[in-house]
């Protein structure tokens, strides 16, 4: 039993390496994880950049295809995201006050416990997001699309005092997107 709870244990900590975009390789119980060790390569044959625990503030980030980058921990407050592809995006634990993405599309990103506080989404895609414990204060959504999106209540009820207008991509309104929490 004890050998079961500390192969769950790393392998749970595999995964939040990974996550956070570590390239560590750990030695956990005499078991090394090697599969940590090429995530480096990886990134890099994908072609993408991992902006994982870095600061990007006041940077502008407009129209680039930034599809499955991570931001997790990031901090980018005040930049420009407007007209980028982030489609399935890890954002968790980003700080993006003030930063502007409108018409960006935020589809299927993992944007858990992020700080969208005073952040223009206008007009954005953020069709099947997971967006629990995200700071909304300020926001503004016109236009924005939240089908399917996995948010908080609290927050949820807070966005629908808030929305109006209608996605211009997708042709969906905000209100309608939020309706299953409004």
């Amino acid at each position: 039993m004890n050998t079961i709870i500390k192969r769950g244990c790393a392998g749970l900590l595999l995964t939040l390496l990974l996550v956070a975009g570590g390239g560590v390789v750990l030695p956990i119980g005499g078991h090394g994880l090697a599969a940590a060790a090429g995530l480096e390569q990886r990134a890099l044959f994908q072609g993408r950049v991992d902006y994982t625990l870095t600061t990007h503030d006041r940077e502008n980030f407009q129209e680039q295809d930034l599809e499955n980058t991570s931001f997790a921990g990031a901090h980018a407050r005040g930049a420009d995201f407007s007209g980028s592809n982030l489609h399935g995006a890890i954002l968790t634990k980003g700080v993006f006050q003030g930063a502007r993405f409108m018409g960006a599309t935020l589809s299927n990103v993992l944007m858990d416990a992020a700080d969208f506080r005073n952040t223009d989404l206008r007009n954005a895609d953020l069709r099947e997001a997971i967006a629990t414990g995200v700071r909304w204060e300020g926001a503004r959504i016109k236009g924005a699309d939240f089908s399917d999106a996995l948010l908080d209540l609290s927050a949820a009820r807070q966005l629908c005092a808030m929305a109006e207008g209608t996605n211009p991509q997708t042709g969906v309104s905000t209100r309608d997107s939020l309706a299953s929490y409004c």
